[in-house]
């Protein structure tokens, strides 16, 4: 299969993240303690494999890959999606590492998986060939699905605020726009 050069481009730094997201899953799998993150964790790992493996077909096969890449399902496992579970835990950066907490894991871990989300959607964005656009579609969703997971727990935990929108901001920002009537509405 024939790929755009601006699409074995973007593949390439996109194979380079992979590298980068399973070597650092594979060290926060030997440094994690609370099992519910180990568990998250060692779920994703084989959907990152499976990724990266697509990319290395799409980069080395004239064909493209044998396979395609299965997305997670979406799975909310909060009580309240608007409402911090625990009390909000401040934070401090550290200066002196040789090991990570949890929190620096599933942080460090959920912001590789928005960033390489952020990735997947403008290169899809500007892919021509079809195969690998709908392929760095299922590599958005799957990343998608997996930050959904870690910022659950970060909420459980207390290391990301959430709380519900202001009522009033809501009703001010609801009373500035109208439905659109007519034919276009009716589409399902």
């Amino acid at each position: 299969m024939q790929l755009a050069s601006h699409e074995a481009h973007d593949l390439q730094e996109l194979t380079l993240s992979c590298v980068n997201s399973i070597t650092n899953m594979a060290f926060f799998l030997s440094q994690v303690k609370d099992p519910e993150l180990k568990s998250i964790i060692q779920r994703h790992f084989d959907y990152h494999v499976k990724d990266y493996n697509l990319k290395v077909e799409y980069l080395s096969r004239p064909e493209g890959p044998t396979s395609t890449l299965q997305v997670p399902p979406l799975n909310n496992t909060l009580p309240n999606y608007t409402q911090s579970q625990a009390e909000d835990q401040s934070v401090t950066p550290r200066t002196q590492v040789s090991s990570l907490n949890d929190r620096e894991i599933a942080t460090s871990y959920m912001l590789t998986l928005k960033r390489a989300g952020r990735e997947y959607a403008w290169s899809a964005m500007e892919a021509s060939n079809p195969g690998l656009r709908a392929f760095l579609e299922d590599a958005f969703k799957m990343s998608s699905h997996h930050a959904y997971d870690v910022w659950q727990w970060m909420v459980k935990k207390g290391y990301y605020p959430l709380e519900p929108a202001d009522q009033t901001v809501m009703h001010t920002l609801g009373q500035m726009y109208n439905v659109v009537q007519g034919p276009a509405a009716t589409l399902q």
